[in-house]
């Protein structure tokens, strides 16, 4: 499983046209999920996002997690953050885990932040067309994969 977490100012989703989640200050995070993939990456991705330290604490330093900071999340599926780009110039999604596993593992991804976190994990829809909307504070943009456990 891979992650695009952004530190937000704001951030939403829609679909046709209607906001179904938004989120003030926290977490805006894309979960691409690949074949392969485990609960177990799901729960090391939750844990690992819920405690990451990239809010500011007093002195101004990344030494807080959104736990710490009282923000939101909001979690998107997103099938694109899996594309290989190795062979020409169109991506290749053959890596992209099928609905049958990647919806249990993306729900179970939230399920597990949210209770990490502590709070409720804000979603978009799965598989939908979405438009999603988000002013990246810093900005503070982290890439996590389970596969490579930085």
């Amino acid at each position: 499983m891979r992650l695009v977490i952004q530190r937000t100012l704001r951030a939403s989703v829609s679909v046709e046209g209607a906001t179904i989640s938004e989120i003030g200050k926290g977490l805006m995070i894309l979960v691409g999920v690949e074949n392969g993939d485990t609960a177990e990456d799901a729960a090391w991705l939750a844990s690992k996002a819920a405690r990451l330290r990239i809010f500011d604490d007093e002195a101004g330093v990344m030494n807080r997690s959104v736990v710490d900071a009282g923000g939101e999340i909001l979690a998107v599926s997103q099938f694109t953050l899996t594309a290989s780009t190795r062979k020409g110039n169109r991506p290749s999604y053959i890596r992209a885990a099928g609905h049958e596993i990647a919806v249990p593992l993306y729900e179970a991804f939230c399920r597990m932040l949210s209770e990490e976190a502590g709070a409720e994990v804000r979603k978009g829809v799965f598989g939908a067309d979405m438009q999603v909307a988000l002013v990246n504070d810093g900005p503070v943009t982290i890439i996590v994969d389970s596969r490579l456990r930085e």
